[in-house]
């Protein structure tokens, strides 16, 4: 399995993730099948594990994919040491919807209830702000995640959904190695807005999320011909040339897909030997 540096920090991971928030939403699968499938991203190298405290069914259920990954982690009979589990708290699940909650009060319990979630021996590997709320200032809302490293129960601080000024404005606040924003072919925003380049450039790992274009539009992979073709040409998925796309576009993007079937886990770790030359990359249309 291929590495990347974990930010500015000297951890290494897998140069490819495990998102599991299939796991823990309404369509969730058997409990036993997404510990088949962790086990198996972890027998393929799979270092790298994407959660969140909102990845669950409503605000009864918080928490419920963190218990997993911990749960499918104490279960399995490798070696977990180097498995980085980066979490995410900021987002509330009222009646199954989503909705910002960047109240430092707030904040400072979650990453309290992750870490107990994760299983409370060692510190959240990577805890990342899932959304800036505009009711509260960037510092405010970080203030528990700074209090939450000096105490010992966060290694290191990630951002998500962040512009590139207001990741700067996180790092006034506390040291920041991640950011996580969307960026698929449908949604190519990063490359635009500045962020990609800021992240390249100051060596903070960017993390794509929904790298398939989520739910709604994974199927129409197929309908793109650039896509289709070109996965044709290379003898892989459409998921797979997707996500060696994505790697080929900087080396500080690593790919976190979701995944609740053991196949999908299987053909997403298959792109990190994929390689695209330039022009097979500026085949990949903007929609």
């Amino acid at each position: 399995m291929q590495t990347k540096q974990l930010g500015n920090t000297d951890i290494t991971v897998s140069a490819i993730g495990l998102g599991g928030m299939p796991m823990s939403l309404s369509s969730r699968p058997l409990e036993s099948q997404s510990i088949s499938v962790i086990h198996r991203a972890l027998d393929l190298g799979v270092t790298l594990i994407d959660t969140a405290d909102s990845y669950c069914q409503d605000e009864s259920d918080k928490h419920h994919n963190e218990k997993l990954i911990a749960k499918a982690l104490a279960q399995y009979s490798g070696d977990t040491s180097k498995v980085i589990v980066a979490t995410k708290g900021g987002l509330m699940r009222p009646q199954g919807s989503w909705t910002r909650n960047g109240n430092p009060h707030h904040l400072r319990k979650t990453i309290r209830e992750s870490f107990e979630a994760l299983g409370g021996q060692k510190p959240i590997d990577l805890w990342q702000y899932h959304s800036p709320d505009p009711d509260y200032s960037i510092a405010e809302s970080l203030a528990p995640a700074k209090e939450a490293v000096a105490a010992g129960i966060i290694r290191f601080v990630g951002v998500s959904n962040f512009s590139v000024e207001q990741i700067k404005r996180a790092r006034d606040t506390v040291e920041i190695v991640s950011v996580q924003n969307q960026y698929n072919p449908w949604y190519r925003q990063p490359e635009s807005d500045g962020v990609l380049e800021y992240c390249e450039s100051e060596k903070l790992t960017f993390f794509p999320w929904s790298p398939l274009g989520g739910s709604r539009r994974v199927s129409r992979l197929q309908e793109m011909p650039a896509i289709a073709n070109l996965a044709r040409e290379k003898n892989v998925s459409v998921y797979c040339l997707v996500l060696a796309w994505l790697m080929a576009k900087s080396p500080c993007v690593l790919p976190i897909p979701g995944a609740s079937k053991i196949s999908s886990i299987e053909d997403s770790v298959r792109a990190i030997d994929l390689k695209l030359t330039d022009a097979e990359l500026q085949q990949i249309p903007v929609d």
